[in-house]
């Protein structure tokens, strides 16, 4: 029996939005102590992106064929990336507040574009109420057991003394909640419950749910999630393959981090600079050919349930990674060929914002990553800074996903895996496509045997492609010529699939 999954995630062209830097709005008032939008970023301060910016830039999005967003988190927090949650029940005041939200979203769903949320359960913050309470009661304190105190006194701030509390990886100002405690699991749970219910949101991305290690928290998590929406999205931040999480008693899908090590390290090659992930669990490398990263896809695909796969969260960078343009040392070409994979590979695409503009990364491929290297605000005002080249190139690849219903839900099957040449095709409901990409440095002539999928006369157009080339299916075989750092899809002119 399959495992059940939000059905509208099979056709999602997801986009990754950090709130502080996407877009920044007037309807919103801002204290005066706002980073100048556009400035380099810092770990502190704030540039003052907010909830309404998104709405004002939904035509853009739609425009680029987005119709699913993933918001970093947004509830009051006081830090920038807001990973350390004050009020989990109150969007925070310089995104907009919860009016904001509401806004989004019934804008968002008026366009027919899907919202997800950021769920920080396993940590809270120094300025969480009950925590805060503890910090200034003592032992005294009602909320004592909703954390891991080890000894007294509390030391949150002086780090010449032992903090004598749990907290995520000893970072002081994220103390660990303890969900072995009735009423810490009831109070998630009900966070969880209620922006669904109240205010409609699509469903949660889970941060770093492999340190939650109470017996049945992610089991009734879902449960009570999807009481309230079955049609939720549940999406883990875990960054290893781990099918024991998509059995369909917790997630739905897993940030599909393999899948990201496999693309970029058979696309970026030895372009990429390893000092950047020093420390980062992501390891992209060494360098593999198209033979390699058809056995590790493959081996991803029949890790886990098919329905599962068709859900996966793909995505090739984030605000914990550096972005892709980095890893390629500039290089747009890779950019666009694991775009061109997102798009056809089975799972549901994520775009990081701005990597379809070729917004800036570090450049500085020497020294180690910092978060901020990949959180620099949308240049809307600078759009001299844009690629627009590799803004349509987004655009019509992207297109492409959203026209062929194969390549949201059509099987997947490998054709071809040698040298630097990487062929495919997906089919399903009499369409069948053949997508072929190229990551060397010279062009490349294949034989494909193809009839199992086109009868002999048919021809095959580029549908996808830096050229309009059309070819024959011959002796139930096909020629395919892919330049060098290309990729094409074609698609069946004169007869539908076998």
């Amino acid at each position: 029996m399959s495992v059940i999954v939000p059905k509208w995630v099979k056709d999602a062209v997801f986009y990754q939005i950090f709130p502080d830097r996407f877009a920044k709005s007037d309807a919103v008032a801002k204290p005066t102590n706002i980073q100048p939008w556009g400035l380099p970023p810092t770990a502190s301060h704030y540039q003052g992106g907010d909830l309404m910016g998104i709405v004002e830039r939904l035509d853009y999005l739609t425009d680029l064929g987005v119709n699913a967003l993933y918001l970093n988190p947004i509830f009051q927090s006081a830090s920038n990336h807001r990973y350390h949650t004050h009020d989990y029940f109150r969007v925070d005041p310089l995104l907009g507040g919860d009016q904001a939200l509401r806004t989004l979203i019934k804008k968002a769903h008026s366009q027919g574009v899907r919202v997800i949320l950021d769920g920080v359960f396993n940590h809270a913050s120094r300025g969480f109420f009950q925590f805060n309470d503890i910090l200034e009661s003592g032992n005294a304190s009602p909320w004592l057991d909703w954390f891991k105190i080890t000894d007294w006194p509390l030391s949150p701030y002086n780090l010449e003394k032992p903090a004598n509390y749990e907290s995520w990886w000893d970072q002081r100002q994220l103390p660990k909640f303890n969900t072995d405690n009735a009423e810490v699991r009831e109070f998630l749970m009900s966070v969880a419950e209620y922006w669904i219910k109240v205010f409609d949101v699509d469903g949660w991305r889970l941060d770093v749910p492999g340190d939650i290690t109470s017996a049945g928290f992610w089991e009734e998590f879902r449960r009570r999630t999807k009481a309230v929406n079955y049609d939720a999205y549940l999406v883990g931040e875990i960054w290893h393959e781990a099918p024991e999480w998509l059995m369909g008693d917790r997630f739905d899908a897993l940030m599909n981090y393999s899948l990201s090590e496999a693309i970029i390290a058979f696309l970026a090659g030895d372009r990429v600079p390893q000092i950047l992930l020093e420390g980062k669990t992501l390891k992209p490398f060494p360098r593999i050919q198209a033979k390699e990263f058809g056995r590790r896809l493959q081996h991803l695909l029949d890790l886990y349930d098919w329905e599962v796969t068709q859900v996966q969260f793909n995505l090739v960078d984030s605000h914990d990674t550096p972005r892709l343009i980095s890893l390629a040392r500039g290089d747009v070409t890779t950019v666009e060929l694991a775009l061109l994979l997102q798009m056809t590979l089975p799972g549901a695409p994520c775009i990081y914002y701005g990597d379809e503009i070729g917004i800036r990364g570090t450049t500085d491929y020497d020294l180690p990553f910092r978060d901020t290297d990949a959180r620099w605000p949308f240049p809307w005002h600078e759009r001299s800074h844009w690629n627009e080249k590799l803004l349509d190139y987004f655009k019509v690849a992207i297109s492409l996903r959203h026209k062929y219903p194969s390549l949201r839900g059509g099987r997947f099957s490998q054709e071809h895996a040698e040298g630097s040449c990487f062929v495919f095709s997906r089919g399903g409901g009499g369409e069948r496509l053949i997508i072929g990409l190229n990551a060397g440095e010279s062009s490349t002539e294949i034989e494909l045997n193809v009839g199992e999928y086109f009868s002999d006369g048919s021809t095959l157009s580029t549908v996808f492609g830096p050229t309009s080339e059309s070819y024959s299916v011959q002796g139930g075989r096909l020629t395919l010529a892919i330049p060098a750092r290309t990729g094409v899809v074609l698609a069946p002119a004169n007869q539908p699939a076998i």
